[in-house]
């Protein structure tokens, strides 16, 4: 599933010979980094409503990270830097990554295969 989300990401800026919509593929690295860096690497913070200066931090990193995934290809839309089928490819890219993050985390949380 992920390999497919990074083959339409390279698709919408191959098909249209526009390399913008390359920039929501910097959202896909920053989206865990907040994870790795405040939430020792698990992802159970997410999920949880304890906090603490770090544990929101991390939280308000990665729901910015996450909007800016949608937010870059409207911004670019907007400014007529990419085309309507680019953005639309961009968005297909985006929800095949979700689902493969919610799976990862779904097989992640469950001990028993």
């Amino acid at each position: 599933m992920f390999s497919s989300s990074l083959l339409l990401q390279i698709l919408a800026c191959a098909i249209y010979s526009n390399w913008w919509p390359m920039l929501s593929a910097l959202m896909y690295v920053l989206v865990p980094m907040p994870c790795m860096f405040f939430g020792g690497g698990s992802t159970e913070y997410l999920l949880s409503r304890e906090g603490g200066g770090w544990a929101d931090a991390a939280k308000f990193l990665t729901g910015a990270s996450a909007v800016g995934s949608i937010a870059i290809p409207i911004i670019l839309r907007h400014a007529h830097l990419i085309s309507t089928g680019a953005m639309l490819i961009e968005f297909m890219s985006f929800f095949i990554f979700v689902g493969t993050v919610m799976c990862f985390h779904r097989a992640t949380l469950e001990d028993e295969w």
